[in-house]
C-alpha cells in the first residue's frame, strides 16, 4: 500500500503570480529503492506509484479520493504566508 502526501504547491519563487497555488496535490511515496537497469544503466524500478501526481480543487476531495482508494495519507499543512511590506522610500534610508 503506498503512502500518498496531500499538500499545497508553493508559490514559484521566480515568478510574481500565484498560479496553480490554490489546488491540492496527492504525491506517492517511492516504496522500492531504484535500481539500474542492466542493459541501458538507468535507474528505475516496475513501481510507477511514485510518479503519479494528481491535483485537486480542495483538501477535501484529495483526502476523499485517498481514503476510497485505500491508501494511507498525511496532510502537510500550507505555510502561512509573509508579507514583506515596504515603501519604496526605505530604499534610500
Amino acid at each position: 500500500m503506498a503512502v500518498a502526501r496531500i499538500y499545497q504547491r508553493p508559490k514559484n519563487a521566480m515568478q510574481s503570480g500565484r498560479a496553480r497555488t490554490q489546488e491540492w496535490v496527492v504525491e506517492f511515496a517511492q516504496t522500492e529503492p531504484q535500481e539500474p537497469d542492466p542493459l541501458t544503466g538507468w535507474a528505475g524500478h516496475a513501481n510507477t506509484t511514485s510518479q503519479v501526481r494528481m491535483r485537486f480543487p480542495t483538501l477535501e476531495a484529495a483526502k476523499d479520493y485517498a481514503q476510497r482508494e485505500g491508501h494511507d495519507y498525511h496532510v502537510i499543512p500550507t505555510p502561512e504566508r509573509k508579507l514583506k511590506l515596504q515603501a519604496y522610500a526605505d530604499n534610500f534610508r
